[in-house]
């Protein structure tokens, strides 16, 4: 017989107390804490599923570090660009992978349409959300075939399992990890100690098989990866896929890589056929207007390693009441006041009676820094009422003395602007130390003050 007990799980961090507490000890987090009946495996049971070989018999024992063999296995070149720019260049045999999002964000049509067009390897997909209808009907939607799909819904691991053993795939994806169970913990499907049972159980079959396992995830309301924090440090990457849902454009961004940098993302556009990879974003980035418009300035920035080229969009006008407006999108509303500051004391400009909006085209979230200086000249050209040319771009990081300051991988920024085609692009002149302007057919004009800057344009 096994010996069942009940225990107290926290729902935030997966923290296991024998009794209930108002607080958790792990994450402060407060009426976090739900019983479980959790059973313990009897150790004279025999497993259902075994992934024990010799090989891994013989990793049982302890070895020196000069004794252990490296075995430098290629890795699994996916048929999507992007995803393999973010997993690293790749994907790792053995690997865990975990996906997480919002709720229809697109990440059961991503991973649907990677086992589509990946046609060379067996791949199963396994569904305890949707049945084999709804997945026909998508696979119709994307409009690829594969015979070497293979389709199950169910949701639990020895039925998993068995299955696997009969079809030997060489990719598993598992759509979701909260809808899997376990037959060792009793609990119900999403808790807890099912989720952490049952990853660790994909984790043990990935490792001992040498096959690739990616694990779609949900997330809480506050955006965090549902389940237990112990899941994200059991996997091997951890993804998250982001966009606004009025927006047809989705980023991958690494969280976590033990076989890769975490700096990548990919950026893919929703469409009919499902998700289409962007190899080139600054296009799709920037509006093609008729005519130069005022308070519109084109931004050379950095996503992770990928330079973007994105415009900054600007309005200021008279504020009608009181208090005047500081409305942002895509941005720190902090550092557009900040900026606002440095231009009322540098240069004069009495921006304490305007209204101001600033806005990013495309719906990005910008953090980089060296976006300021294609701000503060938006809005000079709102405020001025003065369009900007089309053909520049900008790049800097604005101090509080108005001076601007040099920013990282200037040589990727301006390469990004020359293949676009921009005729002048403007950077800090700190930067110009050691750059080889002749390499570049685009005319590089150095700056120093934002002061330089008004009285190039303006």
């Amino acid at each position: 017989m096994a010996k069942i007990k009940s225990a107290f799980f926290c729902q935030q961090c997966g923290y296991e107390t024998p009794k209930w507490t108002g607080k958790c000890p792990s994450c402060g987090a407060w009426n976090s804490f739900v019983e479980e009946v959790v059973q313990r495996e009897d150790k004279s049971k025999p497993e259902s599923v075994s992934w024990d070989d010799d090989t891994n018999k013989q990793q049982r024992k302890a070895y020196k570090l000069d004794e252990v063999v490296q075995s430098n296995e290629a890795r699994m070149m996916a048929p999507d660009s992007e995803l393999n720019r973010v997993l690293g260049g790749g994907m790792v045999p053995g690997s865990v992978i975990l996906i997480a999002g919002d709720p229809g964000i697109g990440k059961s049509t991503l991973f649907l349409q990677l086992a589509l067009h990946w046609r060379s390897i067996v791949t199963l997909y396994v569904s305890g959300e949707e049945s084999a209808q709804q997945i026909k009907l998508r696979a119709d939607r994307i409009g690829v075939k594969n015979n070497n799909l293979y389709l199950l819904t169910a949701t639990d691991t020895n039925t998993l399992f068995q299955e696997v053993k009969k079809i030997k795939p060489q990719l598993l994806i598992i759509d979701s990890i909260q809808t899997l169970e376990s037959p060792y913990v009793e609990s119900a499907a999403g808790s807890v100690s099912q989720v952490r049972e049952c990853a660790a159980e994909l984790q043990r079959f990935a490792k001992a098989t040498n096959i690739p396992v990616c694990i779609i995830g949900h997330i809480t309301k506050d955006g965090s990866i549902a389940g237990p924090k112990v899941l994200e440090h059991m996997v091997d990457t951890v993804l998250q896929f982001e966009g606004d849902r009025h927006y047809a454009y989705r980023i991958l961004r690494t969280l976590k890589n033990r076989f890769g940098s975490t700096s990548e993302l990919g950026i893919y556009e929703m469409v009919t056929q499902g998700m289409r990879a962007v190899s080139n974003p600054s296009e799709i980035l920037l509006s093609q207007h008729d005519e130069p418009l005022s308070g519109v300035a084109i931004a050379a920035t950095m996503e992770a390693s990928r330079p973007l080229m994105i415009e900054v969009q600007a309005l200021v006008t008279t504020a009608v009441y009181g208090t005047p407006q500081r409305t942002v999108s895509g941005l720190d509303l902090r550092r557009l006041q900040l900026l606002l500051a440095v231009l009322e004391k540098r240069g004069g400009f009495h921006f304490g009676a305007k209204d101001v909006f600033v806005n990013i085209a495309g719906g990005l979230k910008i953090e980089d820094p060296s976006i300021e200086l294609a701000l503060v000249c938006s809005l000079l050209s709102s405020y001025e009422d003065k369009a900007l040319p089309s053909n520049i771009c900008l790049v800097g990081e604005i101090g509080l003395s108005g001076e601007i300051r040099a920013v990282n991988r200037i040589d990727q920024r301006i390469a990004e602007a020359d293949k676009l085609g921009m005729d002048v692009i403007f950077i800090p002149k700190a930067n110009a130390k050691g750059l080889h302007k002749t390499n570049y057919k685009i005319e590089i004009k150095t700056v120093n003050k934002v002061e330089d800057v008004y009285k190039m344009l303006f």
